[in-house]
């Protein structure tokens, strides 16, 4: 097993989220790198990333069958993923989780502890 990398990928289409995610990144000292296209999040992933964080809304990747894909690949399964959601979107939700992903926030929760989880992976990488 390769060893992971302090690296965040993430696959956000939000601006808002972009600019968050990269302050809070820098803060905690790990380069964050953004991909727009299922492909690239998959490609990306090989360099193996201490953390993967997806809009679970963000449709450009496909995010329940990359995160699927993801996790049946032997090689990148251990790789954390952090998925966010609206708050009302409890089915997608359960889906994703159901499909693999780590831990599914809502938006609001996810931006609020946004600057804990990434020490944390700064720190275990």
């Amino acid at each position: 097993m390769q060893k992971q990398g302090k690296k965040v990928l993430a696959a956000v289409g939000d601006l808002f989220f972009t600019i968050k995610i990269t302050d809070a990144a820098k803060k905690a000292g790990l380069p964050v790198e953004f991909v727009k296209t299922d492909k690239q999040l998959l490609e990306k992933a090989r360099e193996m990333p201490s953390l993967i964080v997806v809009d679970l809304n963000y449709q450009d990747v496909h995010p329940l069958k990359t995160i699927a894909r993801l996790k049946s690949d032997s090689e990148l399964k251990h790789i954390t993923v952090i998925g966010y959601v609206l708050p009302v979107q409890g089915e997608l939700k359960q889906k994703a989780q159901e499909t693999g992903c780590d831990m599914v926030l809502a938006r609001a929760a996810f931006s609020q502890n946004l600057p804990q989880i990434l020490k944390r992976h700064a720190s275990a990488a």
